[in-house]
C-alpha cells in the first residue's frame, strides 16, 4: 500500500517535532535541576551563576540538593558537625565556600574532590577541628581560615600547614589548644614553627621512648622468669638432695644384715 508524497512529508515532519520536543525538554529538565534552589536557602544570581546563602538555618549537614551552577556557598553559623567524602562534588564552578561558625570535628580526606581546581576561598574558622588528614586539602588551591579551632599541634598538623596558603590575616589566630609539648599550647602555631620547633621530630622522640619502655618490660619479664626457673629448680634439687641424705647408706646396709645374721 502507497502513500501520497504530502503524507510522508507530514510524518517526518511529526518525527522531527516530536523528537525536538523531547530533547528541550531534557533540556529544561537539566536547567531546572542545575538551578533548583534548596528551599531552606536562598538563591541569588550572580554573573550568570548561582550565589546559595544557607547561614544560620539550623543544618546539621551539607544540603545534597544544591544547584550544580553554584559559585558561592555559604553556610556560616549552623550547626555542621561533618564534612563528608565528595560533598561537593556536584558544584564544578564552587569559588567559595563559607563553613564559619559550625561544629565541625571531622574531615573526610576525600571531603574536596571535585572542587580542588576551582575553589578560590575556603572558611573553616570558629569550628571544633582538632586534627584534619592530609589528603583532604590535596591539590587545593585556595586561600583557607582554619583560626580559632582548638587544634592539636605535632607532626600531622605541621604536615598540612606546610602545604596550605592559609589566609593572611587570621593566620596568627591558628593556635596551638594543645600540643605534644604542653610549653607551647596557646600559641599560634606559625609563630612556634618559625622559631625552628619541628614537631615531627617530637613525634619519633616519642615513639622511641616507647620502644624503649616496651623492650625494657619485655627484658625485665625475661629476667623475672630466668631467676624463678633458677630458684625453682635449686628448691628442687636442695629438697631432692635432703630426700638422698635421708636413705641409709650401704655400709649401714650391710651391718644391719650381719647384726640379723648373727642372731640368728
Amino acid at each position: 500500500m502507497t502513500f501520497p508524497l504530502g503524507a510522508h512529508v507530514s510524518r517526518n515532519v511529526f518525527i522531527y517535532h516530536g523528537f525536538f520536543l523531547t530533547v528541550l525538554s531534557v533540556v529544561t529538565f537539566l536547567s531546572v535541576m542545575a538551578s533548583a534552589c534548596p528551599k531552606i536557602c536562598h538563591c541569588s544570581e550572580r554573573n550568570g551563576l548561582t550565589v546559595v546563602q544557607c547561614s544560620s538555618r539550623n543544618l546539621e549537614e551539607i544540603p545534597p540538593d544544591l544547584p550544580q551552577d553554584t559559585v558561592s556557598l555559604l553556610l556560616s553559623s549552623n550547626h555542621i558537625t561533618k564534612i563528608p567524602n565528595q560533598a561537593f562534588k556536584y558544584l564544578p564552578w564552587l569559588q567559595e565556600l563559607d563553613l564559619s561558625r559550625n561544629a565541625i570535628e571531622t574531615v573526610d580526606a576525600g571531603a574536596f574532590h571535585g572542587v580542588a581546581e576551582s575553589l578560590q576561598a575556603l572558611d573553616l574558622s570558629h569550628n571544633h577541628m582538632r586534627s584534619v588528614p592530609k589528603e583532604a586539602f590535596a591539590r587545593l588551591h585556595a586561600k583557607i581560615s582554619l583560626s580559632n579551632n582548638p587544634w592539636h599541634c605535632e607532626c600531622q598538623l605541621q604536615e598540612v600547614l606546610r602545604e596550605l596558603k592559609l589566609d593572611p590575616e587570621t593566620v596568627n589566630e591558628v593556635s596551638c589548644h594543645t600540643s605534644v609539648q604542653e610549653e607551647y599550647a596557646g600559641k599560634p602555631v606559625i609563630q612556634v614553627l618559625d622559631s625552628g620547633i619541628n614537631f615531627c621530630n617530637f613525634h619519633h622522640k616519642t615513639t622511641d621512648i616507647a620502644m624503649f619502655v616496651t623492650m625494657f618490660g619485655w627484658f625485665t619479664m625475661v629476667i623475672a622468669y630466668v631467676i624463678y626457673y633458677v630458684r625453682h629448680n635449686q628448691e628442687d634439687a636442695r629438697r631432692h638432695l635432703e630426700y638422698l641424705k635421708s636413705l641409709p647408706s650401704s655400709s649401714q646396709i650391710s651391718k644391719d644384715f650381719d647384726t640379723i645374721s648373727t642372731v640368728l
